[in-house]
């Protein structure tokens, strides 16, 4: 026992010293996080306002507004109460004689030579912009060119020097959670930061090409066009909108993201005008059942609906196409496939990867410019793979079918070319009225197939049922509108 008892107290300082440096290890790593809290959230921010301050800028906005030249439209003329409105149309000087009307917003300057980023809507009609600088001075701007798809505006003012600026940072590299500071002019009360954090990534308010980053920084009437600053100084976002139920602040803040916005500053930079790339097809967003229709895995990618003349059908693309790859970026969806497309250079040549009849197939495209075929009207291929026969009908998944006829070509307004089979009743409780058909519709294609009569469509059904697939996908048309939907084929 003795022998054990000396044992024990020779082996006391080891374990003292190592409970000594397990508790000094222990205060090392909270004195390094208590660091790193400390860095991700700073004591002030005023450091970081005092050096992005002097690049925000006031923007106030003139506009002539024609005024009424009497009380027509307002009193009859010979009416008791005409004298009554001429007078209070003189009293509030609607007397005919034209009046200025102002509006606020905000920017920012991203070059020493005096190029401004704003809102398109906050100088949008305007016939005078005025630039208010963070020293008071006060200069007027020119518009270099807009963009009403993102909303961004490029403004240019000439300084007799170099004017302090701001640079762009990259958005894509924003994480929900990091800190964000907005500045701007709200409500017109002058230079102004509000704080707050990024609450969430890639929004998509109304616009074909939207990536909105979303945050709580306070953001109101009048810091439109401001920047959205990391805590490093640069530019990650234009502060473009709210939503609020009152027209205030409640938290929810949009700002149109640097990486979207810098495109279109070079190209207004360059131009004058934005040129965004066009591929020249209609599309839809591949969902589990279409996926499984024509036996595409992963489910991703952008569904051709129609091709009309342009790039992708003169480098062969087709109707029921997947577009799984762009210029060798995986295509998620068509929202991401439309900004893609549009940020790419007119006239690159890009190599396009689709999905067709199961296999992938790789096309060279060489990009149009989408802005000269904004008006450009689909074109529908028409193949006769079979001859006419007589109106004939058929009942199938909650579809009433019938072959086209002259007559009701006429009636639906379709062309005289065109073939396939017209629906003219729908089982309101099948699937089929679930996902949006209606009678009128026109069915072109079953199984990624031509369908120019019933015995075509019955043939195409036969032939998906045996292949083992569970959906039938038919290419239905409303109008001049195409969309692809998955019908199930399970009872």
């Amino acid at each position: 026992m003795q022998r054990q008892a000396i044992a024990i107290s020779k082996q006391l300082p080891n374990l003292n010293a190592m409970r000594a440096l397990w508790l000094g290890a222990l205060a090392l790593a909270f004195v390094v996080v208590q660091a790193v809290m400390a860095q991700a959230r700073p004591d002030s921010l005023a450091p970081l306002a005092e050096q992005i301050s002097p690049s925000v800028v006031n923007i106030t906005t003139s506009t002539v507004i024609e005024g009424r030249t009497g009380p027509e439209g307002v009193a009859p003329e010979g009416s008791p109460f005409e004298d009554f409105f001429r007078e209070f149309q003189d009293r509030d000087g609607q007397d005919g004689r034209p009046r200025r009307s102002s509006a606020l917003g905000s920017g920012f300057v991203i070059s020493e030579d005096g190029f401004i980023v704003t809102n398109n809507h906050v100088i949008d009609g305007a016939d005078e912009i005025l630039i208010e600088f963070f020293n008071g001075d006060e200069l007027e701007a020119t518009l270099i060119g807009t963009d009403p798809n993102t909303d961004i505006a490029l403004l240019k003012v000439d300084a007799d020097g170099p004017l302090p600026f701001v640079p762009f940072g990259d958005s894509d590299v924003a994480r929900v959670g990091d800190w964000v500071v907005a500045m701007g002019n709200p409500l017109g009360q002058g230079f102004s930061v509000s704080a707050g954090i990024v609450s969430a990534r890639n929004r998509a308010l109304s616009g074909t090409y939207d990536d909105y980053i979303q945050t709580d920084a306070a953001i109101n009437r009048g810091n439109s066009g401001g920047p959205l600053f990391n805590m490093d100084g640069q530019v990650i976002g234009v502060n473009t909108a709210i939503l609020s139920p009152n027209g205030g602040s409640i938290g929810i803040g949009f700002s149109m993201a640097s990486n979207v916005v810098t495109n279109v500053v070079d190209q207004l930079q360059e131009f004058g005008e934005t040129r965004r790339g066009w591929l020249g097809v209609r599309i839809q967003d591949v969902t589990e059942d279409i996926a499984e229709a024509i036996g595409l895995d992963p489910v991703a990618g952008a569904l051709v609906t129609s091709v009309p003349d342009g790039p992708a059908l003169d480098a062969g693309m087709k109707d029921g196409d997947v577009i799984t790859s762009f210029a060798g970026v995986d295509v998620q969806d068509t929202r991401g496939l439309v900004r893609q497309v549009g940020n790419s250079p007119v006239g690159e040549t890009v190599r396009v990867v689709v999905f067709r009849d199961g296999e992938t197939v790789t096309l060279r495209v060489t990009l149009g410019r989408r802005e000269e075929a904004e008006g450009a009207v689909p074109a529908v291929a028409v193949e006769e793979d079979e001859a006419p026969e007589t109106p004939a009908t058929k009942e199938v998944l909650g579809l009433t079918l019938s072959t086209l006829t002259d007559e009701m070509r006429t009636e639906l307004g379709v062309s005289e070319d065109q073939e396939g089979l017209v629906v003219t009743d729908v089982v309101e409780t099948s699937e089929a009225y679930e996902k949006g058909l209606r009678a009128g519709d026109v069915i072109t294609e079953a199984g990624q197939q031509k369908v120019t009569s019933i015995a075509s469509f019955e043939t195409r059904l036969a032939e998906v049922e045996e292949a083992g697939r569970k959906s039938l996908l038919l290419l239905v048309r409303r109008g001049s509108d195409p969309r692809f939907v998955a019908l199930s084929l399970e009872k």
